[in-house]
Formats: C-alpha cells, structure tokens, sequence
C-alpha cells in the first residue's frame, strides 16, 4: 500500500470515528439542569444574545488580513535566490501597495474610528 492509499484510509477512518462520536457524545445524560439556560439557578434579566459590534469584526478581519500579509513576505529573504529576484521584489511590493491602499481607504471612511 502506498503513502497515499493510506493517508486517505486514515482520514476516512478518523472523519467517521469524529461523526460517529459527535453524535453519540451529546445524548449521553441530558437532564433538565444541563439544559436550562444558565446552570447557576438565577433566572436571565435579559436576553443572552447581545448585539455584537461590526466595529470588533472589522477590526479582526484587518487583523487577518495583516498577519496573513506577514505570512506571505516572511519567505522573501529566499526570494534573492530565485532566476528573477526583481520579480519577487515587483509582486511583494505590489502586496504591499495594495494593503497599504485598502488600509488608507478603510482609514478614511472612518471605519477605525471607535469614538463617533
């Protein structure tokens, strides 16, 4: 059996324990304390679901957007070896630029601005 064949049985047998035991899991003893909405006995004042700001998922999609940015030019160093370092150097500065733009863009409609 090759590398591959038994990659893919391994991961067949794995997603199907993972199922299998997702859906036994669950069901083992749910009584009316595991079910009610907070286990500490006080009734809700409020509604538990409280409205999430745009602002905090803005924040984190600039935030992945910049980490996933250091992730592509950490590997840049290398780059100098390659047939045509100045290609390299052309797309990551593009990268770079095109950030940059979107950063200010996003800067200037105001949507860092916590205090309005």
């Amino acid at each position: 059996m090759n590398l591959i064949t038994t990659v893919i049985i391994i991961t067949i047998t794995l997603s199907a324990v993972l199922a299998t035991v997702s859906f036994w899991l669950p069901q083992i003893t749910p009584d009316a304390e595991k079910l009610s909405p907070y286990e500490c006995g006080f009734d809700p004042l409020g509604s538990a679901r409280l409205p999430f700001s745009l602002r905090f998922f803005l924040i984190a999609i600039l935030f992945l957007l910049f980490d996933l940015e250091i992730a592509l030019l950490l590997p840049l160093p290398w780059g100098d070896q390659l047939d045509t370092p100045a290609l390299t150097l052309a797309w990551s500065a593009a990268v770079l630029a095109l950030l940059t733009l979107g950063l200010i863009y996003e800067w200037t409609q105001g949507g860092l601005e916590w205090a309005e």
